[in-house]
């Protein structure tokens, strides 16, 4: 299916805005879920079988991308590795609400490089716009509490840019990919990628999969099923009934979910530089979106 050409333009039904809503609320809360699983098992084999699930569930109804197989394996490697590992890595140690907002620094990144590889004009609005976007996050890592988490802050800032740059070689595929075929072939090809990077890396992740408990599993479904089964389908089946601006305006909803999902589960403290670095890097990525919408959706999974 083609993520460009709805079927339908007209106004949202309240049953269409209620999933809307839902799946928003399904990928804000997942950082605070995200940082459970966490607590107890290692960024790298945590994503390795979260991405494991995601193809198992997903390969059966996948077509086979004839001619495709060279890029999915280079996009895999950029979300696998270098978007997702960095992601996962800087959550272990940053907080959640931190990360809801610094991960929406994808969006100036993905107007960026729109403009380098599509001539995307940016103009003087969305120039602003992406000033802004790093200004609020440069607030909040102004705060004392980030002391010592500067490195996983830059982790987390590095995944966003990786998110685009994906962005960027999903829309070069030609053909184009289904979402649901290139999610699941992603996952194919990504997790014996951080599988191996886990053993290179991490140590103790055997007896860490062995000691986790409930909530660390369920946050590894909760991503597989929920985020991108549940989420993209949900997702896939509105870009086919509206058009894409009158849905990407709610992405904006997921730093909010992310923050407070941190808030009222880990029990973080929402902060005056947080509330407001958080505004006003919300504002400038809500001026790309509103601007330019199709350079900045998303293509495939997202955290």
């Amino acid at each position: 299916m083609s993520t460009d050409v709805p079927t339908a333009d007209g106004q949202l039904r309240a049953f269409d805005v209620v999933v809307l809503f839902g799946v928003m609320a399904i990928w804000g809360l997942n950082f605070a879920v995200a940082k459970t699983g966490l607590e107890e098992l290692p960024p790298l084999i945590f994503m390795a079988l979260r991405f494991l699930l995601v193809a198992a569930l997903l390969l059966p109804f996948a077509k086979r991308p004839h001619g495709q197989w060279l890029p999915l394996m280079a996009i895999s490697f950029t979300l696998g590795i270098l978007h997702f590992a960095f992601m996962f890595t800087g959550l272990t140690t940053l907080d959640a609400a931190t990360a809801a907002i610094a991960i929406q620094l994808q969006v100036p990144f993905a107007a960026l490089l729109a403009a380098i590889f599509f001539n995307d004009k940016l103009g003087w609005r969305r120039g602003i716009a992406m000033l802004l976007a790093f200004a609020g996050v440069a607030i909040i890592a102004g705060e004392p509490r980030l002391d010592g988490q500067y490195l996983a802050l830059a982790f987390v800032i590095f995944a966003a840019c990786m998110w685009s740059v994906a962005s960027v070689q999903i829309k070069r595929l030609d053909p184009p990919v289904d979402g649901f075929t290139l999610n699941a072939w992603i996952a194919v090809f990504a997790t014996p990628q951080l599988a191996l990077a886990s053993l290179l890396i991490e140590e103790g992740q055997i007896e860490a999969l062995y000691a986790a408990g409930f909530w660390a599993y369920f946050a590894i479904v909760y991503q597989a099923v929920a985020v991108v089964v549940i989420g993209y389908g949900a997702w896939y089946w509105l870009l086919r009934r509206y058009q894409l601006n009158q849905v990407m305006p709610a992405m904006l909803l997921i730093p909010v979910f992310g923050v407070f999902s941190g808030i009222a589960f880990l029990g973080e403290t929402l902060t005056a530089n947080l509330v407001i670095g958080g505004l006003v890097t919300v504002a400038g990525v809500a001026i790309i979106i509103i601007r330019r919408p199709k350079a900045t959706a998303p293509g495939t999974e997202r955290l």
